[in-house]
């Protein structure tokens, strides 16, 4: 709220921003606060600062000697603390001047660490809901200092006037506002109490409120009665973690699977992660909730842990993480860097117990979270070797662990695709062939790290060779009585580049299986894109990648009844209607996407076997 220089008229002179106080308060409530509620926060965070500069004056004094005090009654919101206070030369270096801060003066710079924030642009926000600002403040630096009474306007216009020390017997400041109208959402007494509850439940300085009726717990009743749960002293190792737990389901709203203690001294950070428990959805991250010295920073940053760590709802206060301007998120330094790696690696430790000692407690964890440990084995060798053997994977014998998987097939094979692995499941399965799901996200990596837990174990890729390998030839007579069909089928499925072969194999109730991998579909799309651009430069580029392009196979089984019944079928036309109807059936089964052309074959098949039957049946 600095005036203009109107004396530097010259040309060349040097001149002052001359700054629009209601713009400047619409932008700081569009862009840089999330809400006008933050205005109480940022009166509670300069007492808190005045507080924390005033312990420096006096560190002897007892530690309930200073306080913040909240009043509210509809009309006016106060706030009054017994800090270090505002001489009249601090009013005018501080008060009306954006952006500078009081913690900066007379040398208190080197105690920065122990603020939170900037009272200039703090006291700002107060216009998001009040056009005027009191203040009255009485310096402890100075025994016999005056009272200071400041009045700031949101027209940018502000006076100051020298009281006697009478108007404020001690030391300390008084903020004072009156509200907007269309601000009571904001500064109701209940709403107040609220606010003041939400922010600073965790302060370390006694906060009372009053709203003069006594409704909000009568006057002076405490906002923050209790220190953090875990700077309590409880009786039993038990009782402090079922108090902790206890927060942890009060602050997030679910009951922890458990309740993992956070602590690291450097940066003076104290807390819980809680274990959710129920699966998250892959890539979803749960914000976490931060104070910094007590005061609430955000109840949404998520950049306190790594994405891998989305099983954890955290809840701490730290000392030494930095705000941004905001003061409703965390600066992106080295040092939260460095906190980001210390708490993933008290995570890694509570896994690590509990693979140890808590064979139910793991269960339980992995049966929610084992994607989440999963995406965290992949690239921490000593959880891969911990817990491989324990995580779930969809398989040929069902949903069970590689460590159990491993004990029946000698050689697990993994498929590059969910599709693919729907597509062979039931025939390697019958087949004795030992198949892991390797489609999902981190699967196929995992499976084939395997040998490293269990050098027994050989891993290979399965490719559509190894599986044909694996089901029986006909014999001759029957391989030639079926020839004209196969021929017939060739031809009807030549349109989707499918060969057709004729084999047994088990289960017998399936008449045919389909292997397609997605990647050959994708070059077939490529090759045939290659032959409608032949010419030109983009001809020549993908003639130059061209390949054979690896074709689909339908293998009928000549154990199913139907199959035999339609390899002997003589009717041109039918015995292409029903390949056609095969290979639906077994596209279908794949459960892949299918193609449009392969809808419509589908269709146009059933249609033309139900013409056929009732054309019999008349």
């Amino acid at each position: 709220m600095t005036l203009p220089d109107t004396a530097a008229n010259t040309a060349g002179a040097d001149r002052t921003f001359q700054v629009d106080l209601r713009g400047l308060v619409d932008l700081l409530s569009h862009h840089l606060y999330s809400s006008p509620r933050v205005y109480l926060r940022e009166l509670m965070q300069n007492a808190v600062d005045a507080l924390t500069a005033r312990r420096v004056l006096e560190p002897a004094a007892p530690a309930d000697a200073f306080g913040i005090r909240l009043y509210a009654d509809g009309s006016v919101v106060r706030v009054e603390d017994d800090g270090v206070g505002l001489t009249e030369a601090d009013v005018h270096t501080f008060l009306a001047t954006i952006g500078r801060s009081s913690k900066r003066a007379e040398k208190i710079a080197e105690q920065r660490a122990d603020f939170i924030g900037q009272f200039g642009i703090g006291l700002l926000s107060c216009f998001l809901v009040a056009d005027e600002i009191h203040v009255l403040s009485r310096s402890a630096r100075t025994p016999d200092a005056p009272a200071v009474q400041w009045r700031g306007r949101g027209d940018g216009s502000y006076t100051v006037r020298t009281l006697p020390a009478s108007a404020r017997p001690r030391p300390g400041t008084t903020v004072t506002l009156t509200p907007r109208t269309d601000a009571g959402e904001w500064t109701r007494p209940a709403q107040v109490h609220a606010l003041a509850r939400h922010f600073g439940s965790l302060l370390r300085h006694p906060v009372t409120f009053d709203d003069g009726t006594g409704a909000a717990g009568g006057p002076g009743a405490p906002v923050n009665p209790e220190p953090a749960p875990w700077a309590r002293t409880y009786p039993t190792p038990g009782a402090r973690a079922r108090a902790l737990a206890a927060y942890g389901e009060e602050v997030f709203g679910f009951k922890p699977l458990d309740t993992i203690e956070l602590d690291l001294p450097a940066v003076g950070l104290k807390g819980i992660a809680c274990v959710l428990p129920e699966t998250v959805p892959a890539g979803r991250r749960h914000g976490h909730r931060v104070h910094v010295k007590g005061m609430l920073l955000s109840e949404q940053a998520e950049e306190i842990l790594p994405e891998w760590a989305f099983f954890v709802r955290c809840v701490v206060d730290a000392e030494s993480l930095r705000p941004t301007a905001s003061r409703e998120a965390l600066y992106e330094d080295d040092t939260l860097a460095a906190v980001r790696d210390a708490l993933a690696e008290r995570l890694r430790d509570w896994i690590a117990r509990a693979a140890a000692s808590d064979p139910d407690l793991l269960a339980r964890f992995l049966q929610a979270h084992h994607l989440a440990v999963k995406s965290l084995a992949v690239h921490d060798d000593e959880i891969l070797r911990m817990l491989l053997p324990w995580l779930p994977f969809e398989t040929t014998d069902g949903h069970c662990t590689l460590d159990e998987f491993a004990r029946t097939h000698r050689t697990v094979l993994v498929t590059a695709s969910v599709e693919e692995f729907r597509q062979v499941a039931a025939i390697a399965s019958a087949a004795g062939l030992g198949v892991v799901n390797g489609g999902y996200t981190y699967d196929r990596e995992l499976v084939h790290r395997l040998p490293e837990i269990r050098p027994e174990a050989t891993v290979a890729d399965l490719d559509p060779a190894t599986l044909t390998a694996h089901l029986d030839p006909v014999d001759r007579e029957t391989e030639l009585a079926a020839a004209a069909y196969l021929a017939q089928a060739r031809d009807a499925l030549a349109v989707f580049d499918c060969d057709v072969a004729l084999r047994t194999f088990q289960p017998v109730s399936a008449p045919a299986l389909l292997i397609d991998s997605r990647e050959a579909r994708h070059e077939r799309t490529r090759s045939q894109l290659a032959r409608e651009q032949e010419g030109g430069l983009w001809g020549d580029i993908l003639g130059a990648l061209r390949q054979e392009a690896p074709r689909a196979q339908l293998i009928l089984n000549q154990l199913n009844p139907l199959v035999r019944t339609a390899v002997a079928i003589d009717e041109p036309e039918l015995a292409r209607t029903s390949a056609e109807a095969l290979y639906g059936q077994a596209a279908m089964l794949s459960r892949r996407p299918l193609r449009p052309a392969e809808s419509s074959l589908i269709n146009r098949s059933f249609l033309d076997l139900l013409a056929h039957a009732l054309r019999k049946d008349s």
